[in-house]
């Protein structure tokens, strides 16, 4: 027998294996009118004809507001909420297992699945902080059913109170429907990431200058400036599949002609971020390689400089070698006659002075002359 919800309408089969399972409970009201001894709610509405009708406080109250509000669709924003929550919702909308595990565990990437009638969206925000020139990302899970819209954060960003207030305003295109809601949201993440790219350009304007003003500590820059825009990779190019298939469906699934033109305006807008950090990713890439093309020719430089350096004290080592050289025969003659032995060849002879002189200074031409034919002196 398949398993009905308290709306009657049939629940997808939940494995007891999983980690998912609603907790049991011996009291099945209390269960419903406490979804949680942590109400992770931030807001939670039900509008009729685009108009705020009612603004329950708990889960529980929001059944009963939606079950007395016909026509009404609910828009149910929670915060970090509970597993507990989480299966109460579940079980309320019929929501699908898989989905509520996703939105569980958190950290997906971009996507879209269709389980039956609900949709289950997965978007990532995205925060540039200027001072560590960092990308922060938050992550944004949605179901978005026949009479009911569920937004689940896990981080601080996006801030949905400015979306919801919004539409509030803008009753004729809250009147739409969850689709409209859905709408809106991407469309804020979306906007939300030009302030994003444009950060990111100016960071890669001050790394060029940095490179041709020589800084040494560009590389390690580049790379982790580059880490980030893959990171924010990650979180626009899927998008772009989820926008694909939501305007695949629009026919399919009777979307509003208005919600088409505004949906096909935010896929453009997309395609338009998508081209700049990919655009971010070469020019970086092309960065790195002309810094290293540049480090490479100042170490080519210094090596030049040193080996004419190195060039020029061996010339000065030649020429104190020769000098060296030439200074030692005399000196090595005189060293000898000035030991004033008693018995010394030619000490007696009177020519013997004349020719040690002698000696000297034809031992020191010598050397001379053939030092300078090799070029030493």
């Amino acid at each position: 027998m398949a398993n009905l919800n308290r709306r009657g309408i049939p629940m997808p089969f939940v494995s007891r294996s999983r980690r998912v399972d609603p907790p049991s409970s011996p009291d099945p009201v209390l269960t419903e009118t406490r979804p949680s001894t942590r109400n992770s709610m931030v807001d939670s509405a039900i509008y009729a004809d685009g108009v705020r009708v009612a603004s329950p406080h708990t889960l529980a109250e929001t059944y009963r507001a939606l079950d007395e509000t016909p026509g009404g669709v609910a828009w149910i924003g929670l915060y970090r909420p509970s597993e507990q929550e989480l299966m109460s919702l579940a079980e309320e909308f019929s929501l699908h297992p898989l989905a509520i595990e996703d939105a569980i565990v958190a950290h997906q990437r971009p996507k879209l699945e269709r389980y039956d009638s609900v949709l289950f969206v997965v978007l990532k925000a995205a925060n540039y902080l200027d001072v560590p020139e960092e990308v922060d990302f938050g992550e944004l899970h949605l179901f978005v059913g026949p009479n009911f819209v569920i937004t689940v954060r896990h981080s601080e960003s996006p801030d949905l109170s400015t979306v919801r207030h919004r539409m509030e305003r803008e009753r004729d295109l809250l009147a739409l429907g969850p689709q409209a809601i859905l709408y809106a949201i991407i469309d804020a993440v979306v906007d939300a990431y030009s302030p994003v790219v444009a950060g990111l350009a100016n960071d890669i304007d001050e790394i060029e200058t940095q490179v041709f003003g020589g800084d040494a500590l560009v590389s390690r820059r580049i790379y982790e400036l580059s880490r980030e825009v893959i990171d924010f990779q990650r979180a626009t190019h899927p998008l772009s599949s989820v926008m694909i298939a939501l305007e695949r469906g629009s026919a399919k699934y009777g979307v509003a002609e208005e919600l088409e033109r505004r949906l096909r305006d935010v896929a453009d807008h997309l395609t338009l971020v998508n081209e700049r950090v990919d655009g971010f990713r070469y020019l970086l890439r092309d960065i790195l390689t002309v810094n290293s093309t540049l480090v490479a020719e100042r170490q080519n430089e210094e090596m030049t400089r040193l080996a004419h350096s190195t060039h020029r004290q061996g010339e000065e080592v030649k020429k104190i070698s020769s000098w060296a050289a030439i200074l030692f025969a005399p000196t090595l003659i005189a060293g000898i006659y000035g030991m004033n032995f008693t018995h010394m060849p030619e000490l007696e002879w009177p020519l013997g002075y004349p020719l040690a002189v002698l000696a000297m200074v034809g031992l020191s031409t010598l050397l001379y002359v053939v030092f300078k034919k090799r070029g030493w002196m």
